[in-house]
């Protein structure tokens, strides 16, 4: 999967996800210039209609597994942050150009007059190497067919798909989202309906179960998306019965 996603907030135009294949950009801004020349196989623009805006405030540029941030106003510093992280962030200042992001996702905060605007990019192609086969001595490690960081939090909401099966249950129902969300308040107190379903949709992209943004055709909307999800993840061992340790007590009196 070679892409970087911009997830557009509230009023940002168009409000459809835009991927970004290696080589491309996107000019955001309150009236963003279309980029002329350049590699990638066109351009792209998000409108930030907000008077506190820059009328071209700045580019996200993709790559194969990351993505760097141009901020191109005179005055204002733009952060990024880390939503699994405990307050990590990166700042961009004035000026700056391809400063390079490594958070997995992140949210790009954009300062408008009295307000904060976000947007959020994800890069779920962050690759992880086979710890158990360093490689060649020479040569580059193995990289993993379905990369997944287990200390992030879509790997624990993975996790607690998958749980009332790896207890023992084989066909037991999946839990739904909202009990996915109780499952996970003790450890995640912010938990809620649309953050659990976020990390759903974002698993979906990861594992590839959406196309790329190389293909023209979107394809058909993905029906029983956590059954997908939870059948991939148990067939190839994504998630084992050691995860489970993970996860918060289960309260007194839940079957385990």
């Amino acid at each position: 999967m070679n892409s970087i996603i911009v997830v557009p907030g509230p009023t940002m135009s168009p409000a459809a996800q835009i991927r970004l294949a290696p080589g491309q950009t996107l000019r955001f801004g309150r009236e963003p210039l279309r980029r002329t020349g350049g590699g990638g196989s066109g351009p792209h623009t998000l409108r930030v209609p907000h008077a506190g805006v820059s009328r071209s405030a700045g580019e996200i540029s993709a790559t194969a597994t990351y993505w760097s941030l141009s901020n191109f106003s005179r005055s204002a510093t733009y952060v990024v942050e880390n939503p699994e992280g405990a307050g990590e962030h990166i700042k961009i200042a004035p000026g700056r150009l391809d400063a390079p992001v490594p958070f997995e996702f992140a949210r790009l905060v954009l300062p408008a007059g009295s307000e904060l605007l976000t947007l959020d990019v994800w890069a779920p192609r962050h690759d992880y190497a086979d710890r158990d086969d360093p490689g060649e001595p020479d040569g580059e490690p193995t990289a993993l067919p379905f990369p997944l960081d287990r200390t992030s939090r879509y790997f624990l909401v993975l996790t607690a798909l998958c749980e009332p099966r790896l207890r023992g249950a084989p066909h037991a129902p999946l839990p739904t989202v909202e009990q996915v969300v109780e499952r996970l308040k003790p450890s995640w107190p912010a938990a809620n309906r649309a953050a659990v379903q976020w990390n759903i949709d974002y698993l979906a992209v990861k594992l590839r179960l959406k196309p790329g943004p190389d293909t023209v055709d979107p394809g058909p909307r993905l029906v029983g998306k956590k059954e997908t999800l939870v059948s991939l993840a148990l067939r190839f061992d994504l998630v084992r019965e050691t995860d489970l340790a993970a996860l918060p007590a289960a309260p007194t009196g839940t079957a385990r």
